[in-house]
């Protein structure tokens, strides 16, 4: 028995040195704790040097979490400069269709695509010294300018304000304004939000932090019946 809860103890420790996750047991319930830090890696490999959560690790683990009876909520804790924007976007709709309770919290930062990750889950949180940028999609390399190319990085724009606009309670139009704003970056376009601001516009639902977040998730369960 001893010898058994020493390999789940080393398997927990593994899963939280090298994905950044744990499954938390409690009086109150079980749930599971997911961070997304760094930088949202896609379809192309980063540096070594750069931290990064890796999209292919994710998606299959939410799908665990989703069917496993033990389970009965998720915690997702954000502290990201962004990434890939489709990766970003299909773990955002990955933990948006869980049935199970859901709630984030904005540690540092919650910036770019990690904006959608924010809103993603049925209660957010973002703590008071947190902020959040708003920008346009932004695109790297070689770009071939042509009226073909402003159409894909419009639909994929249009894309994304819709998954917030429908997770959040900001409106389109306060969305759009804080994107293209040109009076606060000097090198670029966009709004930094802190944690206050991000819940005054309806992006974020609540500032809190940990403690907050983690009797939000045992209250919605109660609400789920699960």
């Amino acid at each position: 028995m001893s010898e058994d809860i020493n390999n789940q103890n080393e398997a927990q420790e593994d899963n939280v040195r090298d994905y950044g996750m744990a499954l938390v047991e409690s009086k109150r319930g079980n749930f599971y704790c997911l961070s997304i830090i760094g930088q949202i890696e896609g379809h192309n490999v980063l540096p070594p040097q750069t931290k990064t959560t890796k999209y292919e690790h994710l998606l299959p683990l939410i799908v665990n979490i989703e069917e496993d009876e033990n389970v009965e909520g998720l915690l997702l804790i954000i502290n990201t400069m962004g990434g890939d924007v489709e990766a970003g976007l299909a773990i955002a709709e990955m933990i948006a269709g869980m049935k199970k309770p859901t709630v984030s919290l904005v540690i540092g930062g919650g910036h770019s695509i990690g904006i959608p990750l924010s809103v993603c889950t049925d209660y957010s949180f973002i703590t008071a010294t947190a902020t959040m940028t708003l920008h346009p999609v932004r695109v790297g390399g070689m770009v071939i300018s042509s009226p073909q190319t402003f159409d894909v990085l419009q639909k994929m724009q249009e894309r994304i304000n819709k998954f917030i606009v429908k997770h959040s309670t900001i409106t389109p139009e306060r969305l759009k304004s804080l994107m293209m704003n040109t009076d606060m970056m000097a090198n670029d376009i966009g709004t930094i939000l802190s944690g206050e601001e991000a819940v005054v516009c309806g992006l974020i639902n609540r500032v809190g932090s940990i403690s907050q977040a983690v009797d939000k998730l045992f209250e919605l369960k109660k609400r789920f019946d699960i």
